[in-house]
């Protein structure tokens, strides 16, 4: 297994097998930034949107919306005015979102093409929840393609199917690539020879799945049910659940370690006859995991078919996704994979920087631990991910 040390101007070379990045530390305290992906990137960033059907029929897992709504960040010319937003609902925004040039026309000619990289949001969240992560990478060239997993996102209400079955999304994403290479505007300019998939906590179980990795319900309900249970079998985004129509009422986490009361419906007992199927997208080349949950759902069998590259990237500081049984268990069977430990870094650091008013009465995933910089881990870990599909999608 190899790792990455990060200075505070950048890169250092690797060493080790695994590590924490104690140099971070001082591009943590205040006062002290890491360089911004933005600082000499090539391009503007234009966004724009699609609603996805897919082709083949699809389990909706109980959403109220049929299909898939996916944001794509992508490469502009440096000088398309860029314009800056703000990310939540309506009326209510939560984040800080980067500039962006709406609708704007793709950078390049006829002849240009571009890397592409599909992105996995958490439980709970939106295809909008790594912005600072998707506008990186399209400053330095890439499109990216996130979605909201149906079900399972902010913008309308969490269903238990959706809660899950988690093992269906990494058909989202492929639906969406599907999707993507067959679109009049973006199709045309993708390299289909250099895609690669990133995505946080549920995410980055998600993009394993794409890489091969393979689940087991059964060993993560028995981990759930024993004395080492942790955090993962108790997300907060549980909570979400109560009263609302498709209530399970006896699930017990994002694991969903217990098939849930009242009993699943045909669809549902359907879904979790194929949980433990190759998701495998052959035309995925790199995944870059960030604290991704579920660890206990693999073992040391569910990597043998994952030939790819991995990357690997959580915080120490993490308590939702703890990561002895997450991230560190899913690095001891992937030992090609680099593992990047970011310290004081927690599970919600990773989400985009939340506006002042959202910051005071949603301190659960806008408040990081004492001296961490939220912007400068996101500078850091977006460096590591660029440089990971700059060597793995290279041209």
């Amino acid at each position: 297994m190899s790792g990455t040390t990060l200075s505070l101007a950048g890169f250092l070379r690797r060493v080790g097998r695994t590590l924490c990045i104690a140099a971070l530390l001082a591009g943590l305290l205040p006062g002290v930034h890491a360089d911004e992906p933005g600082d000499h990137a090539p391009w503007h960033v234009g966004l724009s949107s699609r609603v996805v059907h897919p082709a083949v029929e699809r389990n909706w897992r109980g959403a109220a919306t049929a299909r898939l709504l996916t944001q794509i960040w992508y490469p502009v010319a440096p000088g398309t005015p860029e314009t800056p937003r703000e990310i939540g609902r309506p009326g209510d925004p939560i984040f800080r979102g980067q500039p962006v040039a709406s609708d704007a026309a793709l950078a390049g000619d006829a002849h240009t093409r571009f890397a592409l990289v599909l992105l996995s949001h958490g439980t709970g969240g939106s295809a909008n929840d790594q912005d600072w992560l998707a506008s990186a990478l399209a400053a330095h060239g890439y499109i990216v393609a996130a979605v909201n997993h149906p079900g399972n996102n902010e913008l309308e209400p969490l269903t238990r199917e959706g809660f899950l079955l988690w093992w269906e999304r990494a058909s989202d994403l492929s639906n969406v690539l599907d999707a993507l290479l067959a679109d009049p505007q973006f199709g045309p300019h993708i390299d289909q020879t250099r895609i690669g998939a990133a995505g946080f906590s549920l995410g980055g179980y998600t993009v394993l799945e794409l890489a091969g990795a393979r689940t087991d319900v059964d060993a993560l309900e028995a981990f759930c049910r024993s004395p080492q249970a942790d955090a993962i079998c108790h997300p907060p985004e549980a909570k979400r659940l109560a009263g609302t129509a498709s209530d399970g009422s006896g699930a017990s986490g994002a694991s969903g370690a217990s098939v849930p009361h009242p009993p699943p419906t045909p669809e549902m007992r359907a879904s979790f006859a194929r949980s433990g199927d190759s998701y495998r997208d052959a035309r995925v080349r790199a995944v870059f995991a960030i604290a991704p949950a579920l660890g206990e759902a693999f073992d040391a069998d569910a990597f043998k078919a994952v030939s790819i590259p991995v990357a690997l990237l959580a915080g120490t500081a993490d308590i939702t996704v703890p990561p002895d049984t997450n991230v560190r268990r899913i690095a001891g069977f992937l030992p090609q994979a680099s593992l990047t430990m970011v310290p004081g870094a927690s599970h919600y650091t990773f989400l985009d920087v939340c506006l002042p008013g959202a910051a005071v009465r949603l301190a659960r995933i806008c408040k990081d631990g004492p001296g961490v910089d939220r912007d400068a881990v996101h500078a850091l870990t977006a460096n590591e991910a660029l440089a990971f599909f700059d060597r793995y999608l290279a041209k």
